[in-house]
């Protein structure tokens, strides 16, 4: 059933998909860490363009953290998915509390990621967002809604995989939505990957450490 073979492979296929932003110094590559980290790193090499990553939290149904019912990006951006909340009955008070938790972490894995790395400018660029899939939607959005406060030229949304549903969605929130496969049902985004295991904070951080090596300056 795997498509991909595994992160590094779908960034090899997913950097053909992108080929006409290679070398240009206008373009920016943000990854979704932690999953989205090697995926991007593959097609920034390709590429031969920036990368940084932008953090994010998915905030998780009580009892059922893998679900999302929304999450929160930095720049003080928080999205939800009504129909799961409301199907849940969540109330705002827990919603809040959550959402209290992620943050903290959300700073936390900031520091652990940039470290004494500022962050790139991202007004008049090209930014390609990049994650490892996209199942609910709610963490790609977070990052989304507040990227369009930092007015980029062009946002772009790149994924090995997604749900067609979610791929739709996508459509009208950025100027180009790239996807290579949007299988049906689509069960989850492991599902199509033969090595889904989980990528760790020490890998996140040196593949940034080589993106910055590489990429243009």
């Amino acid at each position: 059933m795997a498509i991909f073979k595994d992160r590094a492979d779908a960034g090899k296929r997913l950097a053909k998909e992108l080929s006409k932003y290679s070398n240009r110094p206008d373009v920016l590559i943000l990854a979704l860490p932690r999953g989205g980290v090697p995926v991007a790193f593959e097609v920034a090499k390709e590429l031969n363009v920036k990368m940084d990553v932008f953090v994010v939290r998915k905030l998780g149904v009580p009892g059922n953290e893998e679900l999302a019912m929304g999450a929160i990006a930095s720049e003080d951006v928080r999205v939800l998915n009504e129909d799961i909340v409301r199907s849940f009955k969540i109330p705002d008070r827990v919603i809040a509390t959550i959402a209290i938790n992620e943050l903290r972490e959300l700073e936390r894995k900031e520091r652990i990621y940039r470290r004494n790395h500022p962050k790139l400018n991202i007004s008049g660029m090209t930014v390609i967002l990049i994650d490892d899939g996209i199942a609910t939607g709610a963490s790609m959005h977070a990052v989304v809604e507040a990227l369009k406060t930092k007015n980029p030229v062009k946002l772009v949304v790149a994924v090995p995989t997604a749900s067609p549903d979610t791929r739709s969605f996508f459509e009208d929130k950025v100027d180009e939505i790239i996807c290579i496969t949007t299988p049906e049902p689509f069960y989850s985004v492991g599902t199509w990957y033969g090595d889904f295991s989980q990528t760790t904070d020490e890998e996140v951080c040196e593949l940034l450490d080589k993106a910055r090596n590489f990429s243009t300056k």
